[in-house]
């Protein structure tokens, strides 16, 4: 059966982890899976991501960080996610339109209605079945961050005071939307936020 799942929340959440190890687990019971990151995803997508994600690009003001986001995002709907969906797979996506809302709205300030409107045509109104909020304190994401060794991008540089806005758009869309979405804490060992994540998508197929 097709389904669109999205996992959102802070950096340093453990998402990517989180839908390698869930994939892993769907595809054991039979689903054909198929999960991928934005932005990205995609030979354009990963050229915007680049552009986005550099430390250099200090300049980029918020408008012209919402529109690149929404450009990659453009291109996976169309390349990757309706015809993965039309062919009977779960794709999993790690971060969607939410995080745009979440970033570029609450976090920067920009108009939410605006930011809606160019959600709905660069998805082409494409809503996830089930969206996911690894939820996280973004001190805790942050220190994380830092300390994994990863990439550590030009999000990750803003000021803790924009994640924080952040953290509360995400718990604010999601006490919206409650039949979409479930939240779950992410400051926990891995293996019981698996576990959790697992239980939370059976739940939703039965």
């Amino acid at each position: 059966m097709p389904m669109f799942i999205t996992l959102e929340g802070p950096d340093g959440s453990g998402k990517t982890q989180q839908i390698q190890l869930l994939s892993e687990f769907l595809e054991s019971r039979g689903s054909k899976v198929y999960f991928s990151r934005e932005p990205g995803g995609t030979e354009i997508g990963d050229q915007i991501r680049d552009i986005l994600m550099d430390l250099k690009n200090t300049s980029m003001r918020p408008r012209t960080e919402t529109l690149l986001f929404c450009a990659s995002r453009a291109q996976i709907v169309e390349e990757v996610i309706k015809p993965k969906l039309a062919e009977g797979y779960i794709v999993i996506l790690d971060r969607y339109a939410d995080s745009t809302l979440a970033y570029q709205g609450y976090g920067h300030g920009n108009d939410l209605q605006t930011i809606r409107q160019l959600l709905n045509f660069a998805t082409d109104g494409l809503k996830p079945d089930l969206t996911i909020l690894l939820d996280l304190a973004p001190e805790v994401g942050l220190t994380r961050r830092k300390q994994g060794g990863g990439e550590w991008n030009r999000l990750d540089d803003y000021k803790l005071a924009l994640h924080k806005r952040v953290r509360e758009g995400y718990l604010e869309m999601a006490a919206q939307e409650p039949e979409r979405w479930r939240i779950l804490s992410a400051d926990q060992p891995i293996a019981v936020v698996q576990s959790n994540l697992q239980k939370i998508i059976l739940d939703y197929l039965e």
